[in-house]
This record gives structure tokens, sequence and C-alpha cells, in this order.
């Protein structure tokens, strides 16, 4: 389908989003008030008071409708939801960024979509019978290189954590050979309490499920088996067999896409591996490849498998504006705001409800950062720089929008002040508190605190740490390009509510939304706190645009390095 025969699928959705549609009685009008800030221009003040929680209501609920089908990848839902964000970008006047002067920048990829019906794997020791397991129960895969179909006969290496961590002095790898093997690797990284080893409690990169494939990928193995275990996963089963399900996209020329079986297994399946391999108990083993001593382990166990997938390439679109700013001689101070529109697709071998409709996940980011292009758009006096706005895809099979992204920004990395990535709100009240994971580790924090001080919003620290958010979004690709970013969340504190209600509405939602196809758009959401957030960021990314020295990384950080090869280009 071209873009021209989307366009009547379109028009009723874009006067309804004008006209901020309410489905039910309109959420209470809460005062859109704006804080006076010093350095803070009026117009600006006034521009970010003019947000408008049901206009992003109205975003949200079209975003998330059947109509768009779960917004997956390469799919017409997908070009559907791009074509009406840059509409809406359009509608705003906000400048086209994107190639060749339009609002799409064409992301290449591949998508692989594993046939569970002709796909099997069994684990074969040395000596006795070999286990069979279960598809989807058990097991779920993907051949990372795009093939139709693999085979693998391979011994399996127990290689703890699977990291490879110089500055921390720890090798999981140290001893053994993974070439053309099957690297069995635990999900997370070695628990710490201590700041210098691993940041403690907060999850570095190493413990992410994409470093375990690419370090493993590096070292030449023809697949991985990540050990499931939900406390250190923090999420369950349902997530990894919900996102497997359906295809996984790649990006065409990445090298680091070489594993025939990428590939997660049950914490039970794994135990039966120990168990082929004469090593006990499993649980023992994960404690003990924690501490250090560890040393990896060939077992006298090998999987076989035979993969089918079903393959196809594909462009999909990053949809990316601009708010021309006031001095574009500037060598440094653009902004950058981003959510994804992607989310699941549809499942094509579920029963009853198929469609991964991501209203919360993340049609609310696309909704505020809609408002927020609306808004600088329309402002009576422009941005000291210019604003640039980034509706990204694949971030749902790996950040692959925005890793693209941050491969081919608009303008250099070193000029870019700043990212601040809106993904996953839950419209749920009015937030007293916000996360702003990875924040604190800029020059700019001070200005950070400031602001929220002035928004009387509490500071709070990530409430689960353990959990790797700030590896899990856009912003990641952005940091990784260098530009400094983070993402704007909601904390656990709301009006009318103690701590542990926000809480407990957030563990629901990871529990029985995230991920799942009842993620859909509710009449009974208020989006007042979501607007707040908003205006919150409208005015951190003007202020940012206004900083006469680049915002930077604070000395010593893993990011410092990108940021100043970025700022040499």
């Amino acid at each position: 389908m071209n873009r021209n025969q989307l366009i009547p699928l379109l028009f009723a959705a874009l006067v309804l989003a004008n006209h901020g549609y309410s489905q039910t009685a309109a959420t209470p009008k809460a005062p859109a008030e704006v804080p006076a800030i010093e350095g803070l221009d009026p117009g600006a003040r006034s521009a970010a008071a003019s947000i408008d929680a049901e206009k992003i209501r109205a975003h949200v609920r079209f975003l998330s409708l059947d109509l768009l089908e779960g917004r997956g990848p390469g799919t017409r839902g997908a070009e559907i939801a791009a074509e009406y964000i840059a509409t809406q970008f359009a509608l705003a006047g906000v400048e086209p960024a994107g190639d060749n002067g339009t609002y799409f920048q064409s992301v290449p990829l591949y998508a692989v979509h594993t046939d569970e019906e002709k796909t099997s794997f069994e684990l074969a020791p040395s000596t006795g019978t070999p286990l069979g397991l279960r598809y989807g129960s058990q097991i779920v895969a993907k051949d990372q290189t795009g093939q139709p179909g693999a085979d693998i006969d391979a011994p399996i290496v127990f290689v703890g954590y699977g990291i490879h961590a110089p500055e921390y002095n720890w090798d999981d790898y140290a001893g053994v050979d993974v070439k053309g093997k099957v690297a069995l690797v635990i999900v997370n990284e070695p628990p710490s309490n201590d700041e210098k080893f691993f940041k403690g409690e907060a999850l570095t990169y190493y413990g992410r499920w994409t470093y375990k494939y690419e370090e493993a990928s590096r070292r030449g193995a023809v697949g991985v088996l990540i050990i499931h275990r939900t406390d250190l996963a923090s999420y369950g089963w349902q997530v990894v067999r919900n996102s497997q399900a359906i295809e996984k996209s790649y990006l065409e020329g990445d090298a680091t896409n070489t594993l025939r079986a990428a590939a997660w297994i049950q914490h039970d399946v794994a135990q039966s591996i120990f168990t082929q391999a004469g090593l006990g108990n499993l649980d023992e083993a994960i404690a003990t490849a924690g501490k250090r001593g560890f040393r990896a382990k060939e077992l006298n166990v090998r999987l076989k498998g035979h993969i089918e997938s079903r393959v196809r390439h594909y462009v999909s679109a990053n949809v990316i504006g601009r708010v021309p700013g006031s001095d574009p001689a500037s060598q440094h101070g653009a902004v950058l705001y981003t959510a994804h529109y992607d989310h699941l697709g549809i499942d094509p071998n579920g029963n009853g409800d198929r469609i991964y409709n991501g209203a919360a996940d993340n049609g609310t980011g696309c909704g505020i950062l809609l408002e927020l292009a609306r808004a600088f758009a329309q402002s009576s006096v422009r941005p000291p720089q210019n604003i640039y706005f980034a509706s990204v895809t694949g971030e749902e099979q790996g950040l692959l929008g925005s890793q693209y992204l941050g491969l081919h920004l608009p303008i250099p990395a070193g000029r870019m002040a700043l990212d601040l990535n809106y993904d996953m709100l839950l419209p749920i009240g009015m937030p007293r508190s916000v996360n702003l994971s990875g924040a604190e580790r800029l020059n700019f924090w001070p200005t950070v605190q400031s602001v929220a001080k002035s928004f009387d919003l509490v500071l709070m620290p990530d409430p689960d740490p353990h959990a790797g958010h700030y590896f899990r979004s856009d912003h990641f690709s952005l940091a990784r390009a260098g530009v400094p970013a983070f993402s704007i969340d909601e904390g656990r504190q709301f009006e009318g509510h103690d701590e542990a209600w926000g809480r407990a509405q957030f563990d629901d939602y990871v529990a029985h939304h995230y991920h799942q196809p009842s993620d859909e758009y509710r009449p009974d959401w208020d989006f007042r706190g979501i607007a707040r957030l908003a205006r919150f960021g409208f005015v951190l990314g003007w202020l940012a645009s206004e900083q006469p020295q680049p915002v930077e990384w604070l000395p010593g950080d893993e990011f410092e390095t990108q940021r100043k090869a970025g700022e040499q280009k």
C-alpha cells in the first residue's frame, strides 16, 4: 500500500485528534500552570502551558485502535501510524527533517518469524536419552542471520553471566572457546552493593540480553541460551514468549547478527541441562557464577535443533520533524525529543485477541511527542536552538529505529545538547514524583533539579534499578551515539494516593498488560498527569537549548568517550 492510499483512512482520525476528541466525558481540567522559572521566556512558559491533556488522549486513542493492527514494523498498521504522526507534524507547522525533504527517515530492516510447527530443539547428553523441548513453553529462538533454515548440533558451554568487563576485572569467557558452540548464560549480571562493581544495584548494559547476544557473536558462538528466572529478568516468561512469538526485526548490515539460535530457555530447562551434565543445582551455580573465581565450563550436553524461519526484507520509517531555533549559526544546543511508535503487531499463532495495541506502550509517548511538537511550533517565541522530534520505529525489536537514527542524525551528535525520551507512561493521575534515571550523570543535573522543584515534583531514584530500564528505551541508542540522553518517567507517588498505591498500579500493568493484547486504550484514563510531564519536558528542553556551554556527561561516565567522539565530528 502506498502512502497516497492511506490518506482516506487518516482523515477522520485527524479531525478527531485536532478537536481533542474524548470517547467519554472529558478528563476534569486541571489548571495548565507552568511555574515561573529563571531564564524561561514568558512566551515559552505560555507555550508549555498550552499543552493539552485531551489532545494527548486523542492521539493515544487513535494510535491504539485495532485499525493499526498493533503497529508492527513493516506492516500496514505501522505505516498508517507513521503517516498519522507526519500529518500531525505538518498540521502543527513542524518542518520535515527526514530524508530528501520529507518527514520520513528510511530504516532498512529484515524480519524473522520462527515457524514454531517446523522448529524443534533437544538436549542431547553424551550418554543417555535426549530431552525434547517444547517450543514456546520451554524455549524460544530466532535465527538472526535471516536465512530460511538452520540446523544446529553444537556443544553447550556454561559461561555464567557471559560478560567480559575489563574495567571490573571480570571475564566469564576466560579459558574457554565458544566458536561454533552454544553459550549458556544467566540473564542479568553479578549481584552487587558496591557502586564500583557493576554499579551496585543498578543494572549496567552488561546485564542486558542484547549484550549477551552481541558478546557471544563477537566470539563466534553459533547460539546462545539465556536462562530466564523471573526475579533476575524483572519480568515473567510470558513477556519473553510474547516478544518472540511474533516477528523479530534486525538492521540490514549489522555485523553482530550472526547467531543461528538467539534463544531463551525456562529455568527448569536449564536445570535439566545441569542435571544431564552432572553439575547439581542450577540456583547454586547461579550464585557461584556471581562471585569472583567462577570458571566457564564446556558441558557434555549438546543442543540439537532445526529452525525454520519466514523472512522478509522491508523498509520502515522514523518520523522526524524540526522547529527552527532563533540562532541557527550556533554549533551546539539543539534538543531532540524521542518516542517510539511501534509495538508488537499481531500474533499469527495467538488465540482470541491477537492484536498488541500498545496503548500505554507507547501510544502515550507518541501523544506527548506530538503535543510537544505542536506547542513548540506554535509558540509565540522561537526556541534558542533547533528542536527536533523523532518518533522512531523498531524499539520493541531492540531499539532498531533509534539505533539507526543515532547513526544518521540530522545534525552531528556533538551539536545535540540533549535527547529527552518518553516511553510507556500510565495515565492514572497526577504524578507527584518523577524518575529521570541517567539525568544525574549530566552536568545539566542542577537545572533538572531546579525545574523539578519548581514543578513540585519529587525526584525519585529508579524504583527498580536491577531492571536496567536505562538500557531498554530509545534514549540509550542516542547515548551510545554521543548525545546526552534520558527518559522522563513517572515516579510512584500520585496525588491522593500513597506510594504503595502507585507501585501497585505499575506492578499490575507489568503483570497483566505489558507486551500483551490487553494493553488497550481505556476511556477512564486520566491524562492530566501525562500532560504535566510533557510541560516539564518542554521546559527542560527549552532551557537545555539555551545553555551557554554544551551539556556533557560527568567525567568518568561510561558514555563520556562517545560524547567526545561526537564532538569531534
